[in-house]
């Protein structure tokens, strides 16, 4: 099922689901923005920056369906 919006409570299977995705994306981007500065081609210079701002984007994602999901 896909949802327009996240749901207003969060299971913990939802959570577990959100952190390891949150982690992979972490992880991803902290590689790839700290390996940029060690490539002399250009070209991948810019394609690990885009890839950089894709994952940072995606972590934003995740946070702003935490911060608007809540357990009540």
């Amino acid at each position: 099922m896909n949802y327009e919006q996240a749901p207003k409570v969060f299971t913990s299977k939802d959570l577990n689901y959100l952190c390891d995705m949150f982690k992979w994306h972490y992880g991803a981007f902290k590689k790839t923005a700290t390996r940029e500065d060690n490539v002399d081609d250009e070209e991948i210079e810019e394609l690990m920056d885009r890839a950089a701002g894709i994952y940072y984007r995606h972590m934003e994602i995740i946070l702003e369906i935490l911060k608007g999901g809540s357990n009540e």
